[in-house]
């Protein structure tokens, strides 16, 4: 389903060759796409917390070569399957089966046979994609930056949303980079009191700019004052083991613990104090149709600041010099997009 025909012109891919080594290559453009699918022009790609690991080597689910890149926004390069050309749209990397238990239940985002552009198959760090008619989003509405932002987002609204956080609940977020921020913003957006934690001082400065209360990982005791009495729903965004087991301790009697985060390997935790609570443990995978469309409606009325979340934009030939450094270091950035072929400067 995602063989694409290809013209004999090239286009420059960024491809993760193996741990450690990120180039440049040359791949063959396509021109045309299978029945239900739609080819797009890429305009920006946002590089996650996924494409550093990749580079790593750190992704459990990946095989190398691959091209990298998931957050993005591109042109329809021709009419398709009811989109139009140069309409700008916003990509959903989740391709799904539409077959399994999951997908028939409404839950793509869990389909068994998940295919992740940029994990489990190529991805959009090139000039042009073809992907499923149902996976784009008209972004009319957006610049291409904030477009190229939807879907790093998309995970914080998913997890908000599973949690069910109401206005009035006192909300802890703990790891302050994107995916945090844009849970704790979402979160913030839903009417709760939103309180961060980390270990970084640059993402805790970042925190704080966006207008958020902090919590650093190293104050002891975390609850005491108005807080002794804990949190009605944690988020972890830490990926850190150690730090995802302490969470139990912060969640309320009666609150939700939700793991936006994961990690490979066993959890523990005290059943005792589990069933004192009577805590709700959630899980959040990916995102859903529902929670694009809420990001997508938040950045085209200013409820979110696109703006205040992009750390810089480098081009696409910058990326194998600058990519190990920012691997290395990250702490300093909320969001790297790169600019692809189809950027429009008047685009934001």
């Amino acid at each position: 389903m995602n063989s694409q025909l290809t013209s004999s012109r090239r286009m420059l891919s960024g491809v993760c060759v193996e741990p450690g080594r990120f180039s440049l290559l040359e791949r063959d453009l396509p021109v045309a796409s299978p029945p239900g699918w739609v080819l797009v022009d890429l305009a920006a790609a946002g590089i996650c917390g996924t494409d550093y690991h990749i580079f790593e080597g750190k992704h459990p689910y990946l095989e190398y070569p691959r091209v990298i890149g998931h957050e993005l926004s591109g042109y329809v390069a021709s009419d398709a399957e009811g989109w139009n050309k140069g309409q700008l749209v916003v990509i959903n990397p989740y391709i799904a089966c539409g077959k399994c238990r999951a997908c028939l239940r409404g839950k793509p985002n869990c389909c068994m046979a998940i295919g992740v552009l940029g994990v489990h198959r190529d991805g959009g760090m090139c000039e042009r994609i073809a992907v499923p008619a149902g996976n784009l989003y008209d972004a009319s509405a957006l610049s291409v930056r904030d477009a190229a932002l939807v879907e790093f987002l998309a995970i914080g609204a998913h997890a908000v949303r599973r949690s069910e956080a109401t206005a009035g609940d006192r909300v802890l977020v703990t790891g302050a980079g994107p995916i945090g921020l844009g849970t704790a913003l979402f979160a913030r957006l839903a009417g709760a009191e939103v309180h961060m934690m980390d270990i970084s001082a640059e993402r805790l400065e970042a925190a704080k700019a966006l207008g958020f209360s902090l919590l650093h990982m190293a104050d002891r005791p975390l609850l005491e004052g108005e807080l002794a009495d804990g949190f009605d729903t944690v988020f972890d965004a830490t990926g850190n083991p150690k730090a995802m087991e302490a969470g139990f301790g912060h969640v309320a009697h009666g609150g939700t613990y939700v793991f936006v985060s994961v990690v490979k390997g066993d959890l523990t935790f005290s059943d005792a104090e589990f069933h004192k609570r009577e805590m709700k443990l959630v899980g959040s995978r990916n995102a859903q149709t529902p929670d694009f469309l809420h990001v997508m409606d938040a950045l085209s009325s200013g409820a979110i600041d696109g703006g205040k979340l992009v750390s810089t934009v480098l081009a696409l030939e910058e990326l194998p010099e600058k990519l190990p450094a920012l691997a290395a270091d990250r702490s300093g950035f909320i969001k790297v997009l790169v600019a692809l072929p189809a950027w429009k400067s008047d685009n934001g």
